[in-house]
């Protein structure tokens, strides 16, 4: 039985329409015998050279030709050679067969560094790079699709503006509103808020109201433990008091959390990770074990939060600047949401302490201005004495690519921390803060804010 590096060769040889499809994704290191290794570093090197796949005749004289091989390499070479045909073979198969020969030897190949790595044998990547070296490894995949040609996929162009985006719904109106109809997939979504706002909440919020909509939900945290994650998902949920959860008899509790499984198909999943040691490459991890073993896969993710995550480019021991290490971290985090073909929620501090700070913009960002430039949506949440005697958060946008920022560029929302909720505040409380129309259009000299709001600032 031929060996699928010989299949692979042979093929590359003669079919070439395969060989355009997978050289992209084959590594020379791939292939442990070096005979096969010089025949394929050879005929990749003629096809990128003469756009063209290459003969036996050819690849034999290619061979020869080069004065780092011993005459025993060459010889091992045409022998090697000797043996290819025009067998024919499934293309299919053939895709298939070499995608997984592929993707095992990225495995074994990352896991022999890994074991390098962890005996402290290189000098420039440490331990933490284990995770990231080990996912890629996993997530090798043929990808056939070199872009959008302009003038030749107009039909397929004409079709996506007509077809309804696939996206995530709020519980609440007005960001449903802003992110016409929730968010959609393969992006990154930011929460601006200071200490003890609600950036916690609103996630919490949010995914038990996506839960509740019966898609799956995975919520990572690095701040607080997974218990406490599911405390304020049990308050939002269970609709008790935080304080009181504890005091609830377990019949009773048992009675409740079987309720909601009854009304949703989703799945919810609170994986905790110690402040400051995750990155990108640890979520993706989690991502294929949670496939494996329990055959589950999110429609949205949350990161608790983002400033926490490590990255994977630095270590944090280096003396990399805060601009650079906060960008990595929100660059990676959308790279994750891209592959992963889900929206990705998070937040971030606010350089002020939030509460009694009347207004936040983009300047406000805590460490990195280089989050916003990342970020599809960011938006600040705003608390005051007066809002908090309210029972409301301020929303406002900072950044919007779903659309026009500038309108509902600040509304507000209810609050319930006793149980963890967001909810819709009645259509007067919008119009207490701002008219519903861009803020170019509202004039502060011309109009007045209630006297309620009177120390915000537009």
């Amino acid at each position: 039985m031929e060996r699928i590096e010989t299949t692979i060769l042979r093929n590359l040889i003669f079919d070439e329409e395969y060989s355009r499809k997978v050289i992209p994704f084959i590594q020379s290191d791939y292939f442990e015998n070096k005979t096969e290794r010089i025949i394929f570093e050879e005929a990749v090197q003629f096809i990128v050279k003469y756009d063209s796949a290459i003969t036996v005749e050819a690849l034999n004289i290619e061979i020869e030709n080069r004065t780092d091989l011993t005459e025993t390499e060459i010889k091992e070479a045409r022998e090697t050679t000797k043996t290819f045909d025009d067998a024919p073979v499934d293309n299919q198969w053939l895709l298939d067969s070499t995608e997984k020969w592929c993707r095992d030897r990225a495995i074994y190949l990352a896991l022999m560094e890994s074991i390098a790595l962890a005996d402290g044998q290189d000098d420039k990547k440490g331990r933490d790079a284990i995770p990231s070296i080990l996912s890629d490894a996993l997530a090798v995949s043929f990808d056939n699709h070199v872009g959008h040609d302009y003038l030749e996929d107009y039909e397929e162009r004409f079709e996506s503006y007509h077809k309804k985006e696939s996206r995530i719904q709020f519980d609440l109106e007005y960001f449903n509103k802003i992110t016409k109809g929730g968010l959609p997939n393969k992006t990154l979504n930011i929460a601006l808020a200071g200490t003890g706002v609600g950036k916690s909440l609103f996630m919490c919020h949010h995914a038990s109201s996506v839960l509740l909509d019966g898609k799956n939900v995975l919520y990572i945290t690095l701040e607080m433990a997974e218990e406490k994650i599911a405390e304020r998902i049990d308050a939002n949920l269970l609709n008790v008091n935080i304080q009181n959860i504890t005091e609830l008899p377990k019949p009773m509790f048992e009675s409740k959390v079987n309720n909601i499984s009854k009304k949703t198909q989703g799945t919810l999943i609170i994986k905790e990770y110690p402040t400051a040691s995750a990155h990108s490459g640890h979520f993706k991890s989690l991502l294929n074990e949670l496939a494996l073993k329990k055959s589950f896969t999110p429609d949205i993710i949350f990161i608790d939060y983002l400033n926490i995550c490590a990255s994977s480019r630095y270590r944090t021991n280096n003396n990399v600047n805060s601009y650079s290490y906060i960008k990595a971290i929100a660059e990676e985090l959308r790279g994750l949401a891209v592959e992963a073909n889900v929206p990705i929620v998070s937040a971030t501090q606010t350089t002020r302490s939030g509460y009694g700070s009347s207004d936040v913009d983009l300047t406000d960002t805590s460490e990195s201005f280089g989050l916003p430039a990342t970020a599809d949506l960011m938006f600040a949440l705003i608390s005051t004495e007066e809002l908090e005697a309210l029972n409301q958060i301020m929303v406002k946008q900072l950044k919007n690519r779903y659309n026009d920022p500038t309108i509902f560029k600040r509304f507000v929302v209810g609050v319930d921390r006793a149980k963890m909720r967001l909810y819709d505040c009645e259509q007067q409380a919008q119009e207490d803060i701002l008219d519903n129309k861009k803020d170019e259009d509202y004039n502060v000299e011309e109009k007045t804010p209630k006297k309620s709001f009177a120390e915000f600032k537009f």
